[in-house]
């Protein structure tokens, strides 16, 4: 199998010293970036299969948030996480609105660190691997095509990202059954805390509703998860 190539932008030398030991020990190929400049100059010569970035860089305060952007747009599928000391609710929901994959801070212990990175990459392999499922399931007015990894309500494209994906395909293939928070996370691969799931489907809601503000097919059953009506 080929070595998992990985890209660190982290602008304070010993944390990004000690990440990049870390992850090397794990087997990955590990770039690593100190600024915001250098960190773009890199991607635009060769996409990593995973992007760590932090978000306030030297004279960027919100750097790792514009070069996630710019790699969203350069590749839907490539699996991006923040690394940050940011914490707040905003932040989070900031990053994931820009199309991030997780968000976790630097006070995470490294094997729940290492967990979630190995998370993306499974998500990843299962959708390298979704011709082998069911090629696309239709629900009502909406059509998963499992083959491209999209999404389409009314006709009309659903701009996913791969986790929103995942979350979306657990809970309309099996109608009307609730989900929990921890069966979305195994099912999209996915390894974050309640309340990143809980702004992942916020952010799914506002996508479908963007197209189709009548839209309501996803239950908040509380205490409980989500389901999608049935």
């Amino acid at each position: 199998m080929m070595e998992k190539h990985i890209v660190l932008v982290e602008d304070e030398a010993t944390i990004r010293e000690n990440y990049v030991q870390a992850l090397s020990k794990y087997g990955y190929k590990v770039t690593a970036y100190g600024t915001y400049r250098d960190a773009e100059e890199g991607f635009k010569q060769a996409l990593p299969d995973l992007a760590i970035l932090d978000v306030g860089l030297p004279s960027e305060p919100e750097g790792g948030f514009k070069l996630c952007q710019q790699l969203r747009a350069s590749s839907k599928g490539l699996p991006i996480m923040f690394l940050t000391a940011l914490d707040s609710d905003f932040d989070v929901i900031s990053g994931l609105r820009l199309g991030a994959d997780d968000y976790v801070t630097k006070d995470i212990s490294l094997p729940h660190f290492m967990a979630r990175v190995g998370a993306l990459f499974r998500r990843v392999e299962a959708m390298g691997k979704a011709d082998e499922l069911v090629e696309s399931l239709t629900v009502g007015s909406l059509y998963l095509d499992l083959d491209r990894i999209k999404v389409s309500w009314n006709d009309l494209i659903v701009d996913l990202t791969l986790t929103e994906f995942w979350i979306v395909h657990a809970l309309a293939k099996s109608p009307g059954h609730v989900k929990t928070r921890e069966q979305l996370m195994s099912i999209a691969n996915v390894i974050v805390d309640d309340s990143t799931i809980t702004s992942h489907v916020k952010r799914i809601r506002k996508k479908f509703v963007e197209l189709d503000d009548s839209f309501d097919c996803i239950d908040t059953v509380y205490g409980m998860g989500y389901r999608w009506k049935s």
